[in-house]
């Protein structure tokens, strides 16, 4: 038998009694797990007569162990019987306890009350998209770019563009530093990759030249001992390698292997149907965000810590496994950028707080419009994303559980209706 009392925003009470047979059982069971680690002269441990142990076990221990074992399968069928969301670890408070029953209160940390606006109001319009010539123009030089071929220059000098083979070597004052030395480096002038002003000084150099150049690092540089430090590095030019563009005819677009896609005319036509999809998916998701902004101004609601930290929690573990794929670890990041752990999860606490509050309106908005989520959506969308990944649906039923997909779509159904 529970109880349900709402005590403020984002904290309610469930008062469990127990009591009769299971009460009684807990007792016992608690009774003969003290029972066996008494020792009474002349028995041995935990088989002295019942009436001898007793003298030597304080009936209160047995109560509150009683109580402590039952204390979680209470808590469990009270969330289920009041129907509690529950965002942290509740606190357990015991308000009575004797051989008859025990009356213990969970204090339980719940999703905040949630005060929407007239969300029935909120315009929803996705921007049409259109692709000019020029864009189409520019997609296909790119493309000729990364497929050039690179010719040493026999003579001249380096220009904008080319690719220099060089020799450096990085001093402070006269000191060379860690990590400023290179041999037979490969730089395209303009790619800025190197230090502001470093490429635009290498130009009008000749092959086997050798100069100094003096930049001064960024203030925001990653290695704090050269930010804001004038250096001077020694360049030797190697070799100048100068970009040769194929030319643009059927056969070239033959040799990229597109499907069904052989003339310039069809790769101009190729070319634009990707820029309309790209535009169109970028329409799409600003579209998305500016109603989601809308929602999340007219929505008033008091987001807890706790639902803070769990959401910064999921968010790190995103961040790291995104940098997984990209060959670094987070520790490597944090030390790369210069920054704490706290520092990065500081920089997130907005964007998190967002999503917190988008996601507590939806599923408001859900709750009033009692949208709901039946089999064949589930089986849909267990099927959908077993094609994605090219899984089983059963293997994908390992990594999402039915409630939480249920949670899901269900706040995706919310979101459809607020675009209609």
């Amino acid at each position: 038998m529970s109880e349900y009392k709402k005590v403020e925003n984002a904290k309610a009470e469930l008062t469990c009694t127990l009591e009769g047979e299971a009460w009684e059982k807990a007792k016992e069971a608690a009774f003969r797990k003290l029972a066996a680690k008494v020792e009474i002269k002349g028995f041995r441990k935990g088989q002295a007569p019942k009436h001898l142990a007793e003298k030597y076990i304080s009936h209160n221990e047995v109560l509150l162990d009683a109580a402590e074992a039952l204390a979680q399968g209470a808590l469990e069928a009270a969330i289920k019987e009041h129907d509690v969301t529950l965002i942290d670890r509740p606190e357990l408070k015991v308000d009575s306890i004797d051989d008859e029953k025990c009356v213990m209160t969970f204090v339980c940390p719940t999703v905040p009350d949630v005060k929407l606006g007239d969300y029935k109001s909120l315009e929803y319009k996705v921007d049409e998209v259109k692709v000019e010539d020029q864009e189409i123009d520019d997609q296909i030089a790119g493309l000729l770019d990364r497929k050039a071929d690179l010719e040493l220059k026999e003579d001249g000098a380096v220009e904008d563009g080319d690719t220099a083979v060089i020799d450096y070597e990085g001093f402070l004052g006269d000191e060379p530093f860690e990590g400023g030395k290179d041999e037979n480096h490969d730089l395209v002038i303009g790619s800025h990759s190197f230090i502001p002003g470093f490429e635009e000084q290498l130009i009008g150099m000749k092959s086997e030249e050798t100069k100094d150049i003096m930049v001064r690092f960024p203030k925001e540089y990653h290695a704090a001992d050269l930010a804001d430090k004038e250096a001077r590095f020694t360049v030797t030019v190697h070799e100048i390698k100068k970009k040769v563009l194929p030319e643009l005819n059927d056969e070239f677009v033959k040799e990229l292997k597109y499907d069904n896609v052989n003339t310039v005319e069809e790769l101009r036509n190729y070319t634009k149907e990707n820029l309309e999809r790209r535009k169109k998916d970028d329409a799409q998701r600003n579209a998305d965000n500016a109603l989601m902004d809308k929602l999340v101004e007219m929505t008033e609601v008091e987001i807890p810590d706790a639902m803070v930290k769990s959401e910064l929690d999921s968010m790190i573990q995103n961040y790291e496994a995104n940098m997984m794929q990209q060959g670094i670890s987070l520790a490597q990041f944090l030390k790369i950028t210069n920054q704490t752990v706290d520092q990065l999860r500081d920089s997130m606490k907005d964007d998190a707080k967002k999503r917190i509050k988008i996601n507590l309106a939806l599923s408001e908005i859900a709750k009033s419009e009692n949208i709901s989520v039946n089999e064949e959506d589930l089986n849909k969308e267990y099927e959908r994303m077993a094609e994605m990944y090219s899984m089983s649906v059963d293997e994908i039923k390992t990594y999402v559980p039915e409630e939480t997909l249920k949670d899901d779509l269900k706040l995706q159904k919310a979101l459809d209706l607020l675009k209609k």
